[in-house]
């Protein structure tokens, strides 16, 4: 018995000079940088957790296409909606002036398209119009709202869609989430808490399939490496203030284990190089930190 709780005593003393290894790591990364950076790491097997920031409410910009998503293959279950339904895309819901593959694709509108096509744009591709297309079919951000709420998302706000945020510097602020939020989002989605497992698994195809941020959380990873992500971007005001550069993800580590990552840069004042360096290192950390 003595052994026992000896050795068990051991085990704790090492992982938590493991984890202060970790904090250490990042605290170094971001020490004197003009910025606020929320983390969030959820092993999901061994129920690791290490947090920054972790309760603050920060500016997801475009990590929300993930809850919103999410909410409209909800509809899908419900058979409210089908991936194979077509949506029409038009002058009217293809805006100019914003980042839209979808619109560069179909630039002279008048095309159908399945809505599979628009959630596949909107998450893996970040596409603006197809995030507010997406909304204007299930009834807007209330409707998020009110899934997130019924699953039991704290720590999540959704006010604003893309258009109006594009409108109005500060409505980002509105549109929030903690990074402790983030990654127990991830966490039920995983475990299909959020969707059916025909849900769970296309969007989780989607996720990993993401093409935007590639200097962020990936950038430093293992190439091959399952990835399952969204990005978050707002650009610079011309205060040259970064409101969010984000991403949150689940990984696949080499022996099959996971963990879910939210990495938040908000209010910053460094270059855009600088918040996505931070991030990649950040991440490298923690990759490191799991593969011990």
């Amino acid at each position: 018995m003595k052994k026992s709780i000896l050795l068990f005593l051991l085990i704790s003393i090492f992982g938590f000079a493991q984890q202060q290894g970790l904090d250490s790591k990042i605290n170094a990364i971001i020490q004197g940088r003009k910025a606020t950076v929320g983390i969030s790491v959820l092993g999901f097997e061994n129920g690791f957790k290490y947090h920054k920031n972790g309760a603050k409410k920060l500016p997801m910009q475009s990590v929300f296409k993930f809850h919103i998503a999410a909410t409209v293959l909800d509809f899908v279950d419900q058979g409210k909606l089908s991936l194979d339904q077509k949506v029409s895309l038009n002058a009217s819901n293809l805006l100019p002036d914003t980042w839209s593959p979808l619109r560069d694709k179909y630039s002279n509108g008048g095309a159908e398209v399945p809505l599979s096509e628009i959630i596949e744009y909107t998450v893996a591709k970040s596409d603006n119009n197809g995030c507010d297309i997406l909304l204007k079919l299930i009834g807007g951000t209330k409707t998020v709202q009110k899934f997130m709420d019924s699953k039991g998302v704290k720590g999540f706000q959704i006010r604003y869609n893309e258009a109006e945020m594009h409108q109005d510097w500060n409505a980002q602020y509105e549109n929030y989430s903690t990074p402790v939020s983030a990654t127990a989002v991830l966490k039920k989605f995983y475990d299909g808490a959020l969707l059916s497992k025909n849900s769970t698994d296309y969007l989780m195809k989607v996720m990993l399939s993401t093409s935007t941020g590639t200097n962020k959380l990936i950038g430093q990873l293992p190439k091959g490496t399952p990835v399952a992500r969204k990005t978050g971007a707002s650009g610079k005001n011309n205060g040259g203030l970064t409101g969010a550069e984000n991403e949150i993800a689940i990984v696949t580590l080499p022996d099959g284990k996971h963990y879910a990552i939210a990495v938040f840069v908000s209010n910053s004042m460094e270059t855009q190089e600088v918040n996505c360096k931070m991030i990649s290192d950040i991440s490298k950390s923690v990759w490191d930190y799991f593969n011990k």
